[in-house]
């Protein structure tokens, strides 16, 4: 088992394993079961009941939490720091031996049923999981990672069971512990809480989804608003050099900043949109470009116009050193920024010593991003051709 130590002098600590299985691991018939685990591991471990999982760390002034994605699952607490011994034992108990009452179980089906019926009726979240079963359709990416209420009322003890022994194993797991720590202090406490874990040594592999033809599809979802998605699938985490480039040119087109492209184009000059973003998801062995705006629909074609000829000049605008030169200087500003963010830093550390086996510093980051040429730049503009794009419109 891997073990990230991340010293500090926060006096707040974090504890937690990062896991190598999200819901492009399930099969056709169990899609939603890695997040029906991530919701039901915390209903029973050891001797340890519902009620005494949920406040050993709250009495504390602690916090307990965990989430899932496409590729991974995240189970940690954040506490006081000298409270590291008891967060080690939970987090271990948690991964370990988790008991998955019935009665339990039946309770948190009603919960995820009620989570996924409030996803679906945001079309704005919606929008983002119908797209990626358009983009990667065929493959294990192209479910949503809640799943549907008919697979969920199928899930069993048996299936939980069979979940955590397959996946929750030392090879495929990071447990990192953070805070004003020593590293002997963290190898006892990996030692002591972990040592004894058991399973497969084999790391897994996945395959890279096919590329499908770039389409425009329409869904009518009688909305007053048109929710839009444009993109295109890009490299993934192992194709390091473009992955920056992609990076700088995305945080420019739509990024957080008001001073956009896209912002500026779609709603400061014209009004046609109130949210517009894009957004870069790098995954194991692919990644994702996706931009998204709603609008009216009565303006879908003008502000598809608008985005298609304001991704026409990025070419131009990659090619000007200077212009090259004030992206980098923001978005190494903006990351500096959320550097200051611990448990954001912690858990990114996490997530890149799990799939990269290193854990990249910030001045790494901002070295790399610096160094990214014009002709990377344009490179990485070139995989946002509009007529590469796919689209996908509900209204």
């Amino acid at each position: 088992m891997r073990v990230l130590w991340v010293p500090g002098q926060s006096r707040t600590g974090w504890c937690g394993v990062a896991i190598d299985a999200g819901s492009r691991d399930e099969t056709e018939e169990s899609y939603g079961l890695a997040h029906f685990v991530e919701h039901t591991i915390f209903k029973g471990a050891g001797k340890r009941k519902s009620w005494h999982i949920l406040n050993r760390m709250e009495v504390v002034g602690g916090e307990l939490n965990a989430y899932t994605t496409k590729e991974g699952t995240m189970i940690y607490t954040l506490f006081p720091g000298e409270h590291v011994e008891r967060a080690a034992q939970l987090v271990s108990d948690l991964v370990s031996c988790p008991t998955f009452p019935e009665h339990e179980i039946e309770r948190e089906r009603e919960v995820v049923m009620e989570e996924i019926a409030s996803f679906r009726d945001n079309p704005a979240d919606a929008v983002y999981d119908d797209f990626e079963e358009t983009i990667f359709a065929g493959s294990d990416l192209a479910h949503n990672v809640l799943g549907d209420a008919e697979q969920l009322r199928r899930m069993t003890r048996d299936d939980c069971h069979r979940w955590v022994n397959t996946h929750y194993t030392p090879h495929n797991m990071v447990l990192f512990i953070a805070g004003n720590y020593t590293e002997q202090q963290v190898e006892r406490l990996a030692e002591r809480y972990f040592g004894a874990l058991t399973g497969s040594e084999q790391r897994k592999k996945r395959v890279a989804p096919a590329h499908v033809t770039p389409q425009r599809r329409i869904i009518d979802i009688d909305s007053h608003q048109a929710h839009v998605i444009m993109g295109v699938r890009v490299p993934g985490m192992d194709n390091g050099g473009l992955r920056y480039a992609l990076a700088l040119v995305n945080n420019a087109l739509g990024g957080p900043g008001m001073n956009s492209l896209l912002n500026v184009a779609l709603r400061e000059k014209r009004g046609l949109v109130y949210s517009v973003e894009s957004s870069v998801v790098t995954m194991t062995d692919c990644g994702l470009a996706e931009i998204y705006f709603g609008c009216d629909a009565h303006e879908l074609a003008r502000a598809e116009k608008v985005t298609k000829q304001t991704i026409s000049r990025l070419f131009d605008l990659a090619s000007d050193p200077r212009r090259l030169d004030a992206w980098k200087k923001q978005y190494c500003g903006q990351l500096s920024v959320a550097w200051e963010n611990q448990e954001a830093r912690v858990l990114g550390a996490a997530r890149s010593f799990l799939y990269c086996d290193e854990v990249e510093t910030i001045d790494q980051t901002i070295a790399r991003l610096s160094a990214v040429t014009p002709n990377e730049a344009r490179a990485a503009v070139e995989f946002l051709a509009p007529d590469r794009l796919t689209t996908l419109i509900e209204r």
